[in-house]
């Protein structure tokens, strides 16, 4: 028998899970459902495996054995502990919550209860990222000095999503947050960031910035650049860099690279820009919900915490973010947020003291 998947909220990035759900083999049934009746019609329509809940409560109802979590933002912590008080394992996409304190809160409701909760944070699975990561962990760059990410949005959303968003730190900066932090399993100890607006007054109407970059320090050293905007004309640009004391390497790469090389008698990329995440991240998206599948019926990496470590982290690949991993992103957002506000950098430590009481648990399963 194979699992049947609960998948709350179908929208751009629900729909497009329920559809890769339908499609793995380790997957029979779905049990669908949608703020909108309409949404739920076109995706039971679509999928012949998919059936119909009229609300979350009944889809949790439904004997499913897993439920993946992609409604609107301000409904991810109800839901969250909603699933976990049935005993149903989740994955929910970002964030737990808007705001860390209500994180830290759902974290600490779930942490004992042994069912799995992961959140969504899709570029550990894209290949050349998680290569990298494994390039670290191996030693094969050295010690790490500095590590560069950037998530360049080619338009921005609409004023109503901003003003909803949390801020460009909340919602957009910590894809790289998380990445950087997987990627060197190590933790921030300082963050300072700067932000300026100067397309779209909005941003500055609802208090949030349209391009901002953030430096992040490491417990070991290491120096991390995020970047991100709201405005890259040419297309939507993802990179990674990681430069160590014996090597270097980058991640994003390849034909679909929105920019133009300058240099003489040099081409590359001289393929169609990356328009959308969509196209740039599908496969990762896809290799995300087949390892929370294989959580769900066991047959994923036992080294899976953010503090597996050396030849575990190469051997096992990918990992799913944690509930703490996820909360840890939300110290940085934080950090970055008070940060850009008050033009001076912010300890971490600082605002864990505020809004978690107990000790961090990075290798929990939770």
């Amino acid at each position: 028998m194979g699992l049947t998947i609960g998948v709350i909220g179908l929208g751009r990035i629900g729909g497009f899970h329920a559809d890769t759900l339908a499609a793995l083999p380790t997957v029979d049934h779905l049990v669908v459902t949608d703020a909108d009746p309409a949404a739920i019609d076109a995706t039971t329509a679509r999928l012949s495996t998919a059936r119909a809940a009229a609300d979350a409560d009944a889809l949790l109802s439904a004997g499913i054995d897993a439920v993946v979590i992609a409604s609107a933002t301000p409904t991810h912590a109800e839901l969250i502990e909603k699933a976990v008080a049935a005993g149903v394992p989740t994955l929910c996409e970002k964030p737990i919550a808007l705001s860390i304190g209500d994180s830290a809160e759902v974290v600490r409701r779930v942490a004992d209860t042994g069912v799995p909760v992961r959140i969504g944070y899709n570029r550990r699975f894209d290949p050349a990222m998680a290569a990298a990561r494994a390039a670290v962990a191996g030693g094969d760059l050295g010690f790490i000095t500095t590590v560069r990410s950037t998530t360049l949005d080619p338009a921005p959303p609409p004023p109503g999503y901003i003003a909803a968003s949390g801020g460009i730190f909340r919602d957009c900066a910590v894809h790289d947050f998380d990445t950087v932090r997987w990627l060197l399993d190590d933790e921030v100890v300082e963050v300072y960031a700067a932000g300026g607006n100067q397309g779209d007054p909005y941003f500055a109407e609802v208090g949030d910035v349209d391009s901002a970059s953030i430096l992040l320090t490491f417990a070991s050293g290491t120096v991390g650049v995020v970047s991100v905007t709201r405005y890259n004309g040419r297309g939507y640009d993802c990179r990674l860099e990681v430069h160590g004391s014996t090597d270097s390497v980058v991640a994003g790469w390849d034909d679909g690279t929105p920019v133009r090389n300058l240099q003489p008698g040099n081409d590359f990329p001289g393929g169609t820009p990356h328009a959308f995440f969509m196209d740039r991240f599908a496969d990762a998206y896809r290799a995300e919900m087949t390892a929370f599948c294989d959580t769900v019926t066991g047959a994923g990496s036992a080294a899976s915490g953010p503090n597996a470590t050396g030849a575990g982290i190469a051997a096992s690949g990918p990992a799913l973010c944690t509930a703490h991993d996820a909360l840890e992103v939300a110290v940085i957002a934080e950090a970055a947020s008070r940060s850009a506000a008050t033009h001076q950098p912010i300890r971490t430590d600082e605002v864990r003291a505020q809004y978690i009481s107990t000790p961090r648990q990075q290798g929990s399963p939770t």
